[in-house]
């Protein structure tokens, strides 16, 4: 069975006493969350505490690293997706993943959009009007239409940086993701960029779950519905964003937010 047939339960993600080490060094440690649909979900805490680890694991990318060994469950849309039966072309259709910089192909922005839905399917499978249409709804949906409408022919590594991360989130839209994955997906944009992906961001929630990276508490304060502070490999807290900034319940939530360590 695929996972992305498996039934929709009232959690996106959840994990079960999940595991995983680089070689002989323990990176998670015994992680249990149940992440909700529809809601922007950020991953907080100092640098080396997992948080990277953990969103890779949502859709297997850490496997592309050598000696890496995972133990216990992540169930996305109801399914384990360490199962035999999993295949990971299609949990990555499921879980889309935007990176820290953004990092559109060396082909034109229509060929970028059609990138992913093209790797997965049949050559000619759709009819130049399908692929046309999808270009078109994956640039509005990220706001890059109006700019871009009339040079989609152009190379992709010629738009400004927050376009080219917008383009690279448009390229998971034809394959109807129900995960978007990203990790710190504003680290390499100025004030402005940032604020304009936030708002995109913002946006797109109404259609996916969106789980996020962010080494920016003021970003985690604006843009997320909840929040998991994680500390060396654990889950410290985890809540509702105002609670876990406001009125944490663990004293290293607290001195993390406040600014007193990490």
């Amino acid at each position: 069975m695929d996972c992305v047939t498996a039934p929709q339960d009232r959690f996106a993600i959840q994990t079960h006493q999940l595991n995983l080490w680089y070689g002989t060094f323990q990176a998670l440690k015994e992680i249990t969350v149940n992440i909700k649909p529809r809601l922007i979900t950020s991953l907080i805490g100092p640098s080396g505490c997992g948080k990277t680890t953990l969103l890779r694991c949502f859709n297997r990318i850490n496997e592309r690293y050598e000696n890496v060994t995972t133990t216990g469950e992540v169930r996305i849309l109801g399914k384990n997706i360490y199962d035999e039966d999993v295949s990971l072309g299609e949990l990555r259709k499921s879980v889309g993943m935007v990176f820290q910089r953004p990092n559109p192909l060396p082909i034109s922005i229509y060929d970028n959009v059609l990138f992913g839905i093209r790797s997965h399917t049949r050559r000619g499978a759709f009819a130049r009007s399908e692929r046309d249409g999808m270009v078109e709804s994956a640039l509005r949906d990220v706001e890059l239409w109006d700019e871009t409408k009339d040079g989609l022919r152009r190379k992709a590594t010629h738009l400004t940086l927050e376009q080219q991360q917008k383009l690279c989130i448009a390229r998971l839209l034809p394959l109807k993701p129900q995960v978007i994955l990203m990790d710190e997906p504003c680290s390499a944009l100025d004030a402005e960029g940032v604020e304009r992906i936030e708002e995109l961001v913002d946006a797109l929630r109404e259609k996916f779950t969106i789980v996020m990276v962010t080494h920016n508490m003021g970003q985690a304060r604006r843009i997320s519905q909840e929040c998991i502070f994680m500390l060396m490999g654990k889950i410290i807290e985890h809540g509702d964003t105002s609670q876990v900034f406001l009125n944490p319940r663990e004293k290293e939530t607290d001195m993390y937010v406040t600014g007193r360590y990490g």
